[in-house]
């Protein structure tokens, strides 16, 4: 055990203060601004990553890669806002995490990475949790909504 273990415990607990707050936002505020507020934040903070690290000019490949990421990614979070707003957060929070699935597929076949056993029995958990928890809420919102009709 290290220091460096708490990273992911700050990063799950940031990710579910975010997912709430973006859900108490999206009542008064439009997704796109939520969306344009986020991406500034992630531009100051990749300014100041610049100053620590240094600059490393990207080949085209490399630039169009991130270009990539950069859309798709400003897409995603938008989309991802939207969902904030029509659906409960404990639905849409744990389908996020099957962004870690995507991650292997696209590292396989974008950079040649071959993802080990943990890797993809971490995989299959979090796919799993996720199937269950996205089963036990449409179960709650059916059980609900009988309920009221009763």
């Amino acid at each position: 055990m290290n220091l460096f273990y708490i990273y992911p415990i700050i990063f799950c607990l940031g990710l579910s203060y975010v997912a709430i707050t973006i859900r108490q936002l999206s009542s008064t505020e439009p997704v796109w601004l939520i969306g344009l507020f986020f991406s500034i934040a992630i531009l100051i903070i990749g300014v100041f990553s610049f100053f620590i690290e240094g600059w490393v000019s990207p080949n085209l490949r490399d630039l169009f890669l991130l270009s990539m990421v950069g859309i798709l990614g400003g897409l995603a979070n938008l989309w991802l806002s939207q969902s904030y707003k029509y659906s409960e957060v404990s639905l849409v929070s744990p389908l996020k995490y099957l962004a870690l699935v995507f991650a292997i597929i696209f590292g396989y076949f974008i950079w040649n990475e071959i993802p080990t056993s943990k890797t993809l029995l971490g995989a299959l958990l979090v796919i799993f949790s996720s199937i269950i928890i996205f089963r036990r809420e449409m179960y709650l919102k059916k059980k609900l909504s009988v309920s009221r009709h009763e």
